[in-house]
């Protein structure tokens, strides 16, 4: 897939945010790069096969104090090798963009590694078991 068409996924990836969390998104960019640095991996203790598909890069809204301001905007760096390969097709990078998007919004709203796992893990379990007469 080439860079244009990947940023492009990405650009209504974000579209899809609802408002009531779009809307507080400010000073941030998205990024795409081609693959997660090897020092990062190694950073945060990422071992083969496993791999990154984002990162947020910033200081959270829950960490912000009253005086912050005049600052580089956070990064979300997207990684569109890692996603790629995690897909057979384009419909998949379109699901593993938005799901990797939001989960590094989530971290620019504060919510921990364990917070936003508990979130994935309670929205996939409703998906693999909805509810019955539209309950």
């Amino acid at each position: 897939m080439t860079r244009a068409r990947f940023e492009q996924l990405v650009a209504e990836a974000i579209r899809t945010i609802p408002s009531r969390f779009r809307d507080h998104l400010q000073n941030i960019a998205v990024i795409v790069e081609d693959e997660p640095p090897g020092a990062l991996l190694d950073e945060m203790e990422i071992d083969p096969p496993d791999t990154l598909f984002g990162l947020y890069q910033g200081t959270p809204l829950t960490e912000r104090s009253w005086d912050y301001g005049n600052a580089l905007p956070d990064r979300i760096v997207l990684y569109q090798g890692p996603i790629e390969d995690a897909s057979d097709t384009d419909d998949d990078v379109v699901v593993t963009v938005g799901e990797t998007l939001i989960h590094e919004v989530g971290h620019y709203f504060g919510l921990s590694e364990e917070e936003l796992e508990e979130i994935e893990e309670r929205y996939w379990r409703a998906q693999d078991h909805p509810p019955e007469n539209g309950a």
